[in-house]
């Protein structure tokens, strides 16, 4: 059997733990630049808000209603997951997390010892003990099964936090009541050629013969077609594996000279190389775009991106950022005033299979592996972005996004640790 542990409303439930007096009232987490809702409590949904909306859509909502609003704090939010994590990993052998706030535990052979509801309760209530965020579990003999029991844990309490889909009439009763658009590996655009068949509901989809899904959809769709059948087949290793990564961010203030584009795209070349190492992956393409402000009319609209290949695969931030740098130069038109920069990184393989080219024009890629270790060393121990190139230019810039809302970092900032008055 297979457990997922879901963070209730994460984002907003971490605020809430550094924020006391937040129960019970409405409260949203905004995204990059403060611009929609990413995360809402349940009391933020009664009054009309949903995920997605402008903050600007729903001012009258959140000023009407005294809703609680925070600009998103991924540094905070990380430290609480790996505090989640680690009380997961001390308690079950096998745990893999697959997001921020939700991590798959592998079961088998715990049944022998333990009542596996009882069991991932009891769990659930040391978590909220020790970190103060609830989650819900759903225990299912597949990880889209296992999904599923954990909606229906943290829709009805009758469930008291742990969904077990374990039989049969369990399993066809659940998928009944499940609709159909929010079943793990099912997109829009999918959703659209279920509709098209006439497929309309979960258990009408999984009773289908196996023969006619794999006739008519892809290997991702049929896999989730086998698992909610009961039989897994999903490795979420491989598809946590990104086939590309990219980090843009639209900015707080529009740019219009080459130098502050120049130490955003070096920020977010830095970004993707960072991610490149934490997966021990590397890449060889490298593609940045820049966009102007597609809402003002008022001004010249311009938008453009530029790829370029390396001969040898690499996750060197120096390297990567160099590349960056010379395609927004080709693609740069001075006159325009930008809003939104952007680096991605493609054609993404295992680190320890490079394909190494005769006349390399880096010969010192041993040493230079070794410096970004200790970059990286460095940065988690003192704080991120510590050692950066010189190119990213000063912290805190004209360019970057807003973030008015933002609460502080009391677990990883010394100078913003968490006082209490007693």
């Amino acid at each position: 059997m297979i457990a997922l542990v879901d963070c209730n409303s994460f984002f907003c439930s971490v605020e809430k733990v550094f924020h006391p007096g937040l129960s019970g009232r409405p409260v949203c987490v905004l995204s990059s630049n403060d611009g929609c809702v990413v995360a809402l409590t349940p009391e933020a949904k009664a009054l009309g808000l949903h995920r997605g909306d402008p903050l600007f859509k729903v001012k009258d909502i959140v000023e009407a209603n005294n809703v609680v609003i925070f600009s998103s704090n991924m540094q905070l939010y990380s430290v609480m997951s790996r505090r989640v994590t680690n009380i997961l990993r001390r308690n079950i052998a096998h745990v893999e997390n697959y997001s921020i706030d939700e991590s798959f535990c592998y079961l088998d052979g715990y049944e022998r010892v333990y009542n596996l509801e009882d069991m991932m309760r009891s769990l659930a209530d040391k978590i909220k003990l020790y970190t103060d965020i609830p989650v819900s579990v759903g225990i299912a003999p597949t990880k889209t099964l296992a999904k599923v029991g954990s909606k229906f844990a943290k829709k009805y309490k009758g469930y008291h936090g742990v969904c077990m889909i374990d039989t049969e009439d369990r399993r066809r009763k659940a998928l009944s009541m499940f609709p159909l658009k929010d079943v793990w590996g099912i997109g829009r655009r999918m959703l659209d050629k279920l509709y098209y068949y006439g497929i309309t509901e979960t258990l009408q989809f999984a009773d289908m013969k196996e023969s006619w899904v794999k006739a008519r959809f892809s290997q991702p769709i049929c896999q989730t077609w086998t698992e909610l059948n009961g039989t897994p087949c999903i490795d979420t290793a491989e598809v946590m594996r990104n086939k590309s990564i990219s980090t843009s961010r639209s900015f707080g203030d529009m740019v219009g000279d080459l130098e502050s584009l120049k130490s955003s795209t070096a920020v977010f070349a830095a970004s993707c190389a960072n991610k490149l190492r934490v997966q021990h992956a590397v890449a060889s393409e490298v593609t940045v775009f820049i966009k102007s402000n597609r809402f003002r009319n008022d001004l010249g609209q311009y938008a453009n991106v530029a790829t370029c290949y390396l001969e040898t695969p690499t996750a060197d931030t120096i390297e990567i950022t160099d590349a960056a740098l010379r395609l927004l130069k080709d693609i740069y038109r001075p006159g325009i005033m930008y809003k939104k920069v952007g680096v991605v990184l493609g054609n993404i393989t295992d680190d320890y299979a490079i394909q190494q080219q005769l006349f390399d024009g880096i010969t010192n890629r041993k040493e230079r592996a070794a410096l970004m270790n200790t970059i990286d060393s460095l940065n988690h121990r003192y704080g991120l972005k510590t050692v950066r190139l010189m190119a990213e230019g000063e912290r805190k810039q004209h360019w970057n996004v807003k973030s008015e809302y933002k609460s502080k970092n009391y677990l990883t900032d010394i100078n913003e640790i968490l006082t209490i008055k007693i």
